[in-house]
């Protein structure tokens, strides 16, 4: 048996899997919302007391943070997790941490065709089956990670790259980017655009700077509701200019960080769109701006030419299903093994396993 979860500030949501020579069968799987509980250890009880599974023999956690030494302490939630304790509370021989998105970005390979939306394709290219591995998600934050291939399998890579510096593309971004400098201070970073609060605030600069006007019918839309959602929702309708152009330009800017990303990393694997904000916004994400943006990087266009780009339309199950093969990847890995033959718990932080 397998425990493997999804940790985000506002809920958490605990998946039992049965391992067996197919692959992994989910036994049990339930959300919790993290304000009723003190720790992640009583969410974890909680859902045991309700399973009663037999021994589990791995577990595996993606969680919304930077995971450093075995531990990560959450940036929105006072909870901080500990894989040691984690493992001899509960008794679980192998007990990994490691960040959401490369807990999302593992469940990527372990999803069907019939979740994604496929942008671009390269002859001959299959994702999954070879080359490193982009993951970029946009949601109530901006979240990056790679898989890197090894030559045999894959192997999620943590990132912070949400954070790295907003660099502008032409005179427009570059008014954008000191509007937020004035909201922000100096630092401006890719999250505070490409998020939910980030379409917000593009929205908020074109009316502020006087490129868009908010008529009174959508100032009373958002009232007592997702701001973010009523500007996306009018934007692919083509209701208010000023909200057509706002997700134009966060789509802009969301296709050349996924470029920059693609670069950084060599994804001649491919480049996942994951997070909740692009099944919402697909039409926009296909009418052709995005691959634009994408692939204008000068003189490596080209080879960017050569990157299979899909949209991932079922996140929501990924993050939990990554995290469970994680964990089966961890538990035959030969490093893991041998520390549980020397006895006590075999406890690994969340960087790749090593062969």
């Amino acid at each position: 048996m397998i425990l493997a979860g999804d940790v985000g500030g506002t809920k958490s949501v605990l998946g039992l899997f049965k391992e067996s020579d197919n692959g992994l069968t989910l036994v049990r799987q339930d959300r919790f919302l993290n304000a009723g509980f003190s720790s992640f250890d009583d969410v974890i009880e909680r859902f045991l007391s309700e399973s009663q599974p037999s021994q589990i023999e791995a577990a595996s956690f993606g969680v919304a943070g930077a995971v450093i030494d075995n531990r990560v302490d959450m940036l929105n939630l006072a909870w901080s997790m500990d894989a040691a304790e984690i493992g001899a509370r509960f008794g679980i021989p192998c007990v990994r941490l490691l960040n959401d998105l490369q807990a999302l970005a593992f469940g990527m390979l372990h999803l069907e065709p019939e979740d994604f939306h496929v942008l671009t394709a390269r002859e001959g290219a299959t994702h999954g089956k070879g080359g490193n591995i982009g993951m970029i998600a946009a949601g109530t934050g901006l979240g990056e990670a790679f898989l890197y291939w090894d030559g045999s399998r894959y192997h999620p890579m943590a990132t912070e790259g949400g954070h790295t510096s907003f660099a502008p593309m032409d005179d427009t971004q570059v008014a954008l980017l000191r509007h937020l400098q004035g909201v922000f201070g100096p630092a401006v970073s890719y999250e505070r655009i490409l998020s939910g609060p980030g379409l917000i605030n593009v929205y908020n600069f074109l009316r502020d700077t006087g490129r868009g006007q908010e008529p009174d019918v959508l100032r009373s839309r958002f009232e007592g509701t997702d701001q973010a959602r009523v500007i996306a929702d009018a934007g692919l309708a083509d209701e208010f200019p000023i909200c057509t152009a706002a997700l134009e330009l966060f789509v802009t800017i969301y296709g050349a960080e996924s470029g920059n990303l693609a670069l950084k990393g060599l994804t001649l694997g491919g480049l996942y769109v994951g997070g909740g904000i692009a099944p919402q916004i697909l039409a926009k994400l296909t009418d052709g701006k995005f691959l634009q943006s994408f692939r204008n990087k000068g003189r490596r266009s080209e080879l960017l030419g050569q990157v299979p780009v899909s949209i991932a339309l079922a996140g929501g199950r990924a993050a939990v299903l990554g995290a469970a093969h994680y964990a089966r990847q961890s538990q035959h890995d030969p490093v893991t093994m041998a520390a549980a033959q020397r006895g006590g718990h075999s406890v690994l932080a969340g960087n790749a396993p090593r062969n």
